[in-house]
């Protein structure tokens, strides 16, 4: 049975907390885990934040000891803690040799659900990511608590799916002046690609303009196009511009994030969702996408996509859950503050066969008077043949959201 704490945190009572097991912890904010870097065993190592893959350096193992808990790390058994015993806001939290003392003894503060503030006891300060980063490999330290959604972490029993509410939304942010999206930024320059660019770790355009050309110089609708850019479980790819022939657009493999990336003319997909694991997170923040005959985003793995700041015109669907996979699973994907000009045929498209999720906050569509875009369609999912259209509208169950969430303009 869990353990009950009774300590207050920030003006709010400590709820139960989860029971002596071992678990990962994913960030509210950018939907990364709690990770040791390169599964390092060193005294001193500070904690990160990095894609979710199930690995023991992400596996947190919890253990009620003297009012609270000891958050040992799976591969090391070593235990987090405060830098030098430090109560200073941002110092790092570390791994070191458990020692019972109170700078590694920590309580949860509950949220909601399994979303938790992690406390340390020594300085009443919540675990935190450096600067409320969203990439990967973002530091973790302390930090004094209050409301902001990088001090919450969600807590998922090691090997099970996470729960299709995370991660927590963020708060959507405030449109530029007259709604408008932001502009479409100027190329600083054009590159041809003729081989797919293997990117693992970060990788920064500097806005320029990447095209294919050779075996990548096309943009039809063949399901066998290579990727322009291939991301490895965990890579960034930030500030940079696909044009046309786009070929496949981006593959990721496993979590990934990407970040103020523009489309200029999609080619068969703008990126591709890969990576069976169900803990996997992959986050699109900023950028847009043109001219997609089909799909923008091309969710085949399992997992979350969260889409933000994001703006498409011209396009068929602006996310599909994949209809005819060999291999299917629940995949979940939320939306928050993404404008949205028609033509198009629905923003979202998913199999409420396989348990899918889709949530939408501060949605803004760009249309004449005709409403005709669907906002999340529904479909019987199938492993082989064609999937089947089953609905559309919201449904409080796979379809969630209310009208309050869409806002349409002439």
């Amino acid at each position: 049975m869990a353990a009950t704490l009774t300590a207050l945190v920030g003006g709010g009572e400590v709820a139960a907390a989860p029971a002596d097991s071992s678990y990962s912890l994913v960030n509210a904010n950018s939907g990364l885990c709690l990770e040791m870097p390169g599964a390092g065993t060193a005294d001193g190592t500070q904690l990160a934040q990095a894609g979710c893959d199930g690995a023991a350096d992400q596996t947190w193992r919890l253990t009620a000891t003297g009012g609270g808990y000891t958050l040992a790390a799976v591969h090391s058994g070593k235990c987090a803690g405060i830098r030098d015993g430090s109560t200073s806001a941002g110092k790092a939290v570390e791994q070191r040799s458990c020692n019972g003392t109170a700078t590694q003894l920590w309580t949860l503060a509950s949220v909601s659900g399994d979303t938790y503030q992690v406390v340390n006891s020594n300085g009443g300060k919540c675990l935190n990511v450096k600067d409320s980063s969203t990439a990967a490999g973002a530091p973790v330290q302390q930090n004094s608590c209050d409301s902001a959604i990088s001090k919450r972490w969600t807590l998922t029993a090691a090997g099970s799916t996470p729960p299709s509410t995370t991660p927590t939304p963020t708060p959507t942010p405030t449109p530029p002046a007259g709604g408008a999206p932001p502009a479409w930024p100027t190329a600083g320059g054009s590159q041809p690609v003729t081989e797919t660019i293997a990117v693992s770790g970060t990788y920064d355009g500097g806005l320029k303009r990447l095209y294919g050309s050779g075996p990548l110089g096309s943009d039809d609708q063949s399901e066998d196009l290579p990727a322009l850019i291939e991301l490895e479980d965990g890579a960034v790819l930030q500030n940079v511009i696909l044009g046309a022939p786009a070929a496949d657009g981006v593959h990721c493999k496993g979590a990934c994030t990407l970040k103020n990336v523009w489309w200029e003319d999609v080619g068969e997909d703008a990126a591709t969702f890969l990576g069976s694991s169900a803990s996997l997170v992959r986050t699109v923040d900023g950028g847009g996408a043109k001219l997609a005959e089909d799909k923008v985003f091309q969710h085949n793995g399992a997992g979350t996509v969260i889409i933000k700041n994001f703006q498409v015109q011209d396009f068929g669907k602006l996310y599909r859950a994949c209809g005819n996979c060999s291999t299917q699973y629940a995949r979940h994907v939320q939306l928050q503050n993404v404008w949205i000009t028609t033509p198009g045929d629905a923003v979202v498209g998913i199999n409420s066969n396989y348990g899918d999720t889709a949530r939408f906050s501060g949605i803004t569509i760009y249309d004449d008077a005709d409403r005709d875009i669907d906002i999340c369609t529904r479909y019987q999912g199938v492993t082989s043949g064609e999937p089947v259209k089953t609905g559309s509208g919201p449904d409080s169950t796979h379809c969630i959201y209310a009208t309050t969430d869409i806002t349409y303009v002439d």
